[in-house]
């Protein structure tokens, strides 16, 4: 049996509306785009949703829109992919990175501690799916004077008044935090599309605002837009109508925006999210933790605490009191046998290109505590009860191989 690690859900209504949108003579952004962006809104009944070209680019765009650039900071977690802190960089501002708590997430006392009068954001991480606490880092920051240092310099920062709250919930389309779907927990949420995600439109991502009321929705998101598109005043499908060749520029915005043909993908597949495929890969989940909480040596991860529920896009099992040079072991016996598996994820610290800013892992001990003994087994809709039950024979099997 050859199990993969995550292969895309595509079904006769995905490639139907993919051949819609090219055989409707028109691809890159346009109506496909904008039903996703609705399509996206109603599940997290949010107001306005802004698609693009990846959730990298939705995060580069959410802090350029906040007016974060050189000499700012902007505080991420050691725990996540390297996108996180490559948005803060690409900006010109730096990538301030804390240590996590043992569920992966940020910790809320480590984000105090690196607050300084340059912090201009913070981007909390959903690993896996699962929601950071983010009343617990709303609540530090409302009870610390180290919030009082936020300096506004841009029109956005002057009107918000305090440190931007920026979710990369890249993991977490789908989830809830306080029953509420992911999105109404920051200022700004940003999620990913990509290939192996819950949704995909092969490359993309979607930027939900959920501003203050000082702010207008319709106005900002028109902005985010604009910025989307090189700043430009029509986009390429307004300027195909009669007489609508002219455009202006009017501000240096980014090329980012997602392409019609893409977001036909993620349109199909939205339509059935939370009546199939999200209830597909709870049921993963549920049959994975059913059938290794048996084994005294499994960490197994939290999918639902209270009003809090996961979207169940990773499998992040921690085994006990292993080392990382088992770990891998463990994963090379399991891949022997046809089972893909993964480790989300390698910490920033341990990357090269942050070792080179002058990040050390041994300053963040629970993101290497974490990292260490973690193995992502496989979750997608398409997996069947066997399949999943041949997975962890496989791990165990592994497991008993190496460490005992």
């Amino acid at each position: 049996m050859k199990i993969p690690f995550s292969p895309p859900y595509i079904d006769d209504e995905v490639i139907n509306e993919v051949l819609d949108s090219l055989n409707s003579g028109w691809i890159t952004t346009g109506p496909k785009v904008q039903q996703l962006e609705l399509a996206v809104a109603k599940l997290t009944r949010l107001e306005k949703v802004l698609c693009v070209n990846s959730a990298t680019s939705g995060l580069m765009l959410a802090l350029k829109w906040f007016g974060v650039g050189p000499n700012d900071e902007v505080i991420v977690p050691a725990y996540t992919y390297s996108a996180t802190a490559l948005a803060v960089y690409h900006l010109g501002a730096k990538p301030v990175i804390v240590d996590v708590k043992d569920d992966f997430t940020i910790d809320p006392e480590a984000i105090l501690k690196a607050i300084t009068p340059k912090t201009k954001a913070i981007i909390p991480v959903d690993i896996a799916g699962y929601p950071v606490d983010y009343k617990a880092v709303n609540n530090a920051l409302l009870k610390s004077d180290k919030a009082k240092l936020f300096i506004p310099e841009s029109e956005k920062q002057k009107k918000l008044g305090r440190i931007l709250i920026l979710s990369d919930a890249a993991h977490s389309l789908g989830a809830k935090y306080n029953s509420l779907p992911m999105g109404h927990s920051a200022d700004l949420t940003v999620f990913s599309f990509h290939a192996v995600k819950n949704i995909t439109t092969a490359e993309g991502g979607a930027i939900a605002l959920n501003l203050p009321d000082c702010f207008d929705p319709d106005k900002e998101y028109k902005e985010m837009r604009l910025m989307s598109l090189n700043g430009q005043t029509k986009d390429a499908y307004t300027k195909t109508k009669a007489g609508g060749w002219k455009y202006d520029i009017v501000l240096g915005g980014l090329k980012v925006n997602m392409p019609d043909v893409l977001a036909a993908i993620g349109l199909a597949q939205i339509r059935k999210y939370e009546e199939f495929l999200l209830p597909e890969r709870k049921r993963v989940a549920k049959t994975y933790e059913k059938l290794i909480s048996q084994y005294s040596w499994a960490n197994l991860p939290k999918l639902e605490n209270g009003n809090t529920e996961s979207s169940y896009h990773i499998y992040p099992l921690r085994i006990h009191n292993i080392n990382e040079q088992q770990r891998d072991k463990v994963i090379e016996e399991i891949t022997r046998h046809n089972v893909a598996v993964n480790v989300h994820f390698i910490p920033l610290p341990m990357l090269t290109f942050f070792k080179q800013m002058g990040y050390s892992i041994n300053d963040y001990p629970n993101a290497y505590k974490n990292y260490c003994c973690e193995i992502s087994l496989p979750i997608y809709p398409q997996l069947t009860n066997s399949q999943i039950q041949y997975v962890v024979e496989t791990l165990v099997n592994a497991y008993n191989k190496v460490i005992l």
